[in-house]
């Protein structure tokens, strides 16, 4: 099992920046993939940023060249992704769910959810 504790988000004007992490404990030799999704209300769940183990990175369109995904893999016993985002828009305003991908038989793993609510 892979234990995920989500942090970051909250209210910023249009224009402004956050920061969001989510730290993985536990069966973290199981993770192949750590990322973040979105779902604003009324709308699907979409990817926003996901990287690879090995260093790939996948980007929405929409946020390419404003987002900025990092993982840092290198503690034995935790795994972190951080989603740094700048130049903040509303359409950004959503509830992120931190994701990890893992070939272990109980399949990817999903956090609790943080908001991120951007004003004009």
């Amino acid at each position: 099992q892979v234990q995920l504790v989500e942090s970051g988000g909250g209210l910023v004007q249009a224009g402004g920046s956050l920061r969001l992490s989510c730290v993985a404990s536990g069966s973290i030799f199981t993770i192949t993939s750590m990322g973040w999704y979105r779902q604003a209300p009324g709308n699907e769940r979409e990817l926003v940023a996901v990287m690879t183990q090995s260093g790939s990175t996948n980007y929405a369109d929409s946020v390419k060249g404003r987002f900025t995904i990092s993982m840092d893999n290198t503690k034995k016993t935790l795994c972190q992704v951080d989603l740094q985002m700048n130049s903040l828009k509303p359409d950004d305003t959503a509830v992120y769910y931190c994701y990890v991908g893992s070939w272990s038989r109980t399949g990817d793993y999903w956090g609790q959810g943080t908001q991120v609510t951007v004003s004009s």
